[in-house]
């Protein structure tokens, strides 16, 4: 049945049906609403789990880490500088094959501050090990946290489910939360192969030396590369349950015989296909939706793109210096050396919350159609903002000394 709920709540109420046993807390905009609804619905009784109010993220993911280590289903949320302070428990779960879920609220990172959505915290913990499942809307938000549990516990890798913040987290939204009976079907208890037991001590996280350390890696790596049929198995027994797809790990819509593509993460893939419908051009134009950027669909991109004479990335984040968004080297490092792959243009907008309008895809569009469009651009920037007022440069001679002084 259809509700009108705000995202976050929507999430605490699509964890709580996977029955998590542990969950830790520690508030930090824009997730709190998600963990604030899960202490409610434990200390109503609605959901049967310890709840522990930790003090930072680093405790956050520790906890979690801990917990599903001794056998317990766990789960806890953050977002932005939450998600570099718990950067090091990270790597460690991820290393250690622990299944948890993690919401992650995205947000930008300071600085300068800011507590409006782009993508550069779940960015910047790329190479953790973590699976990384990017949703367009809340339903996609509620499903796909269902799903990571599934597909956490049957890979034993930890997923973070990144969600929009306030554009999707605070934003209201019909949703069909499925029946619990359903849920309970789909995801069944948490059994955890290696389950820390005082009965049988072991060790895990112990030091291995160089002669053993790549082994180990690959090992991860390979682990992670094979969970996209893990995801594509848990995609299509959610349909058979509920009749919904989330798109595994790449989707399209639009015209499939479409010279220009437009490739895109999170929320503003309903943006764009809002505007795509009234688009003058629409019968020229693909949209796609990589829903994992880790494990990145590399084969899947290749077939998606098929065909396509330019392919727009549009990107939420940034790696300053090297000349792209995080997304658009990814995409370009995947079609490198193909056979009519079609002309990139990776362009990087919304930066710490800023609006993506319907009138994007029309701009994106007509940034194709010129062959001097650079390869990489800021597609929103505002010009006028930029000027030697914000950054004053000072003129000095090679004979002047260097001191405080000189500094702006």
């Amino acid at each position: 049945m259809l509700e009108a709920l705000e995202g976050s709540q929507a999430i605490a109420r699509a964890v709580a049906m996977c029955r998590p046993q542990v969950v830790a807390a520690y508030p930090i905009t824009p997730q709190t609403h998600i963990v604030e609804g899960l202490s409610g619905l434990i200390s109503s009784g609605t959901l049967s789990a310890q709840y522990i109010s930790v003090e930072s993220e680093f405790s956050a993911a520790s906890v979690v880490m801990g917990a599903s280590a001794a056998g317990s289903r766990s789960y806890t949320a953050s977002a932005a500088q939450g998600i570099l302070l718990m950067t090091e428990v990270l790597y460690n779960t991820a290393g250690l094959r622990i299944p948890t879920v993690m919401t992650v609220a995205n947000r930008a990172v300071s600085a300068p501050l800011s507590i409006w959505n782009d993508h550069q915290d779940s960015m910047s913990v790329r190479d953790s090990g973590w699976i990384q499942l990017y949703c367009a809307s809340n339903q996609e938000a509620v499903d796909t946290t269902i799903q990571a549990f599934f597909i956490s516990e049957k890979t034993e890798i930890p997923v973070m489910v990144c969600v929009d913040g306030y554009t999707l987290t605070h934003t209201l939204e019909p949703v069909d939360l499925p029946a619990q009976e359903d849920v309970d079907a789909f995801l069944p208890p948490f059994r955890f192969r290696r389950t820390l037991d005082p009965g049988a001590p072991l060790t895990v996280g112990t030091l291995v030396s160089p002669d053993f350390f790549t082994e180990a890696r690959y090992i991860n790596h390979q682990a992670i590369e094979n969970a996209k049929e893990i995801i594509r198995e848990a995609d299509d027994l959610f349909f058979g349950l509920t009749g919904r797809r989330s798109g595994a790990l790449i989707s399209q819509s639009g015209n499939p015989s479409g010279k220009t593509g437009v490739l895109v993460m999170g929320s503003v893939f309903g943006t764009l296909s809002d505007a795509l419908a009234s688009h003058d051009e629409k019968d020229q134009i693909r949209l796609l939706k990589l829903r994992s950027f880790r494990p990145f669909p590399n084969e899947e991109l290749r077939e998606a793109v098929r065909g396509l004479e330019t392919l727009i990335v549009l990107d939420r984040s940034l790696s300053p210096g090297s000349g792209g968004g995080i997304l658009g080297m990814e995409v370009r490092s995947a079609l490198f050396g193909q056979k009519s792959a079609p002309r990139i243009i990776n362009a990087v907008a919304g930066l710490g919350g800023r609006d993506l309008p319907l009138s994007l895809l029309g701009s994106l569009v007509n940034l194709s159609k010129s062959p001097d469009t650079p390869e990489f651009l800021f597609a929103d920037i505002k010009r006028s903002r930029i000027s030697e007022e914000i950054f004053p440069v000072k003129k000095t001679n090679h004979a002047e000394k260097s001191s405080w002084k000189n500094f702006p």
